[in-house]
């Protein structure tokens, strides 16, 4: 029997997104005589024509391209498939002789800021069906929208028009002018100054351009905040759960009004929560996370210890395949000219999968198929009670005030291993909280929805489908096992459920460097190559310089002192170095060089860290350059001179005794200072600081770590422990030996006690 669309011309849009690309790949498997268009975006250097090109690589292609040759393959899209270029903001010329249109395209996340919401979903259907009337054709539209649509409602949502009186253009028009208004609030100083107050308390030690930048960036999430609430007030404010299905439902009726209303053939089909396929192009096809895929993702994490939901509510899915079976079945049956027809592709009443068995099916998988945590530890998924909202959101804020405790607790913790043990475990309990609150947020409308989708137009389309094609091309829920098809098909293919033991985050990879002579790895001093800080080093020369009757003087003003560098390190590293080095005031220069050369020189060089001797070993034998740059005082580096090719250090101010006056002689090199200067060294010397190394242990090193294409941190205070796991740099734990840890200080109590 001759198919349907036989020598049909289609057009679709969408069709490098999920349920696009899937009617793309039926087309072309099943109506070998059907010509297709796509509309398809260049995007950066590749073109519309490219990307069609690597599209056909992807896995919903593979049975096909298997079944008819990878050359047959190639030449037959080449030959079927028109590549236009372009997209739903400024839609280009299209074919004058189409005879179906079916526009997929759309953006589906339901948190989006207003105007972006409105673009997509709205302004987009607009500007293709004023492209269509122009072109003077008839072809018969099948506009792919959500069963969603029908909004916050309980009983039976019909096949049908929707029945509200909302004017899609009013909305589309306060959609697209609410980001101007934002961006103008945001600059106000009453949304400045308290961002800019957060920024500089959370970023002060990286440097003013840090602050600024972080004030920055918070006044543009101020500003997609303030959108993304827009979008959700207003959608509620209507009768819909979220910006997705209000603009959805908006999309429908430009559909109505721009293409119905002119005389021509409207289907609609409106899927509901649409998941991998259950046979076509192979059991368990997707394409990215799908809407309940995070959620079962997380759950078998064990990173949602309990979830608000009614456990005797449907959660309507349907496999991604029986929606494009659907798609061109109702493609091949136009209704009159003028007229629409909707058909709601779901499962909900013919073959209902409710809440509490699908939180059954998934943890049983779970529970038989566990995931492995960074550890390799199996997980241990949790037990749902099903509680209400309220008492969720109770129990959140409660770990959530418990975390923030305990985090700032933490952070003012020495840097030790141990103290980045509990970071990283706060970390993921923060993590959970923020994954817990968001889909909580995003998928009760979902979980807790009561409406049921009636589906009778769609069981009959099915129905008329001749009994030869109803396997292949059909879509009767009633074949689904819901059991098998969670477990068996769909949970084992979403994308990201590692079988096997995952790597640790921020755990960095033993590597082989490259071997380049243009590549400088610059190191830090304290706790990056040397265990010690400033003030231990401070300690080293007092007992190797003062008389044992001295040094209770000595200590005693160290500890008196205490807070205020304690404040100076964390307002500024170079306040501390500039408040610490004023305790060498009236100090000989060449007096403390040979004091250190004779008794302090052994113990600087016993505390160095080993493995970052042999990182510096490692990159001079790659050939790249290797530079110390510290805010630390030259006399005090000069031992560890030897380890690097180059040392740029801090110098102090002398009179004409040679005495140091307790003031640098330039301001310390650290923080945005460094960043500055290593920029221009690298220019000056012709170095690649994209290819080139960093490594520092304080958030002060920040600026300058993120000059560099391989930013390391080492031993890493709380607060560059944090930014290091946001932005999956390598964290190293490097230690030295218990020995050379505390010989520095017996060497040197020795020593004094034999003068």
């Amino acid at each position: 029997m001759h198919s349907p669309l036989e020598h049909a011309h289609v057009l679709v849009t969408g069709a490098t997104g999920f349920v696009g690309q899937a009617v793309v790949e039926k087309l072309l498997a099943a109506y070998p005589t059907t010509r297709i268009s796509i509309l398809v975006r260049p995007r950066g250097d590749l073109s519309a024509q490219r990307r069609a090109e690597k599209l056909l690589r992807k896995p919903v292609f593979r049975s096909w391209r298997d079944s008819v040759g990878e050359e047959n393959a190639l030449a037959a899209f080449t030959e079927r498939v028109t590549v236009i270029p372009g997209d739903l903001e400024d839609v280009p010329e299209l074919p004058d002789d189409l005879d179906v249109v079916v526009h997929s395209a759309s953006s589906v996340s339901f948190d989006l800021p207003v105007d972006e919401a409105f673009a997509a979903n709205v302004a987009g259907p607009v500007n293709l069906y004023e492209r269509l009337l122009a072109t003077g054709t008839d072809p018969h539209v099948v506009h792919v929208s959500t069963s969603y649509v029908a909004g916050l409602r309980k009983g039976v949502a019909e096949e049908r028009s929707l029945d509200h009186d909302v004017d899609y253009g009013t909305e589309l028009r306060s959609a697209l002018a609410a980001r101007q208004s934002a961006e103008e609030a945001s600059r106000r100083p009453e949304v400045l100054e308290p961002l800019l107050r957060q920024a500089d308390v959370d970023h002060r030690r990286a440097g003013p351009r840090a602050v600024a930048q972080a004030a920055e960036a918070a006044r543009v999430a101020w500003v997609r905040e303030e959108l993304v609430h827009h979008a959700r007030t207003r959608a509620e404010s209507l009768g819909w759960p979220d910006v997705y299905t209000f603009t959805k439902a908006m999309g429908e009726r430009v559909a109505e009004d721009l293409w119905q209303g002119g005389g021509h053939r409207l289907s609609v089909v409106r899927p509901t929560i649409i998941e991998s396929s259950f046979r076509h192009p192979y059991p368990g096809w997707i394409d990215g996370f799908k809407v309940a895929d995070p959620l079962i993702a997380a759950y078998g994490r064990g990173m949602l210890p309990e979830f608000p939901a009614l456990a005797d509510t449907v959660l309507d899915v349907i496999p991604v395949d029986f929606v494009v079976n659907a798609i061109l079945a109702a493609a091949a049956a136009p209704p009159p000219a003028g007229d629409a027809h909707y058909f709601q592709v779901s499962s909900g009443i013919t073959n209902p999968l409710r809440f509490g068995k699908l939180y059954e099916y998934v943890r049983e998988y779970f529970s038989a198929n566990p995931l492995k945590d960074s550890s390799g530890s199996h997980v241990s998924v949790p037990s749902w009670s099903f509680p209400h909202r309220g008492a969720v959101e109770r129990a959140v804020r409660r770990r959530e005030k418990a975390v923030q405790v305990a985090d700032r607790a933490v952070g003012r913790l020495p840097a030790r291993a141990r103290t980045r043990e509990w970071m990283s475990t706060l970390y993921k309990a923060r993590r959970d909280l923020d994954t817990l609150r968001k889909f909580t947020s995003l998928y009760q409308p979902y979980t807790q929805i009561e409406v049921i989708f009636d589906d009778a137009r769609t069981r009959a389309l099915h129905a008329s489908l001749p009994p030869e094609r109803q396997t292949e091309h059909g879509f009767d829920v009633t074949e689904i096992d819901w059991r098998h098809y969670l477990q068996e098909v769909h949970i084992p293919g979403v994308p990201g459920l590692m079988r096997g033991e995952r790597p640790k985050a921020g755990t960095p990879r033993e590597a082989e460097l490259p071997r380049r002579s243009d590549v400088v790895a610059v190191f830090d001093l304290q706790r990056t190559v040397i265990a010690a800080t400033l003030v231990e080093q401070y300690l080293w020369v007092e007992l190797a310089t003062r008389p044992p009757a001295g040094w209770p003087k000595a200590l005693g003003n160290l500890v008196a002192l205490g807070p205020r560098y304690l404040q100076a390190e964390m307002r500024d590293r170079g306040d501390f170095i500039r408040t610490f080095m004023r305790r060498y005031a009236g100090t000989h220069e060449a007096e403390l060089r040979t004091a250190i050369a004779e008794r302090v020189q052994d113990s600087l060089r016993r505390d160095v860290l080993t493995e970052a001797v042999k990182q510096i070993r490692a990159h001079r034998a790659a050939g790249h350059r290797t530079v110390l740059v510290t805010g630390e005082i030259d006399v005090f580096v000069e031992p560890l001179a030897p380890l690097f090719d180059v040392v740029v250090a801090g110098q102090m101010e002398k009179d004409d005794d040679g005495r140091w006056t307790g003031h640098l002689l330039a301001s310390p090199l650290v923080g945005e200072s460094r960043a500055t200067w290593l920029t221009r060294y690298a220019r000056d010397e012709g170095l690649d600081l994209s290819a080139s190394y960093a490594y520092g242990d304080s958030y002060a090193d920040r600026p300058w770590l993120e000059v560099v294409g391989n930013p390391h941190v080492v031993n890493p205070d709380a607060q560059l422990y944090r930014y290091a796991r946001a932005q999956r740099w390598p964290v190293h734990t490097w230690t030295t030996t218990v020995e050379g840890r505390i010989a520095p200080v017996l060497r040197s109590l020795k020593e004094a006690v034999q003068r």
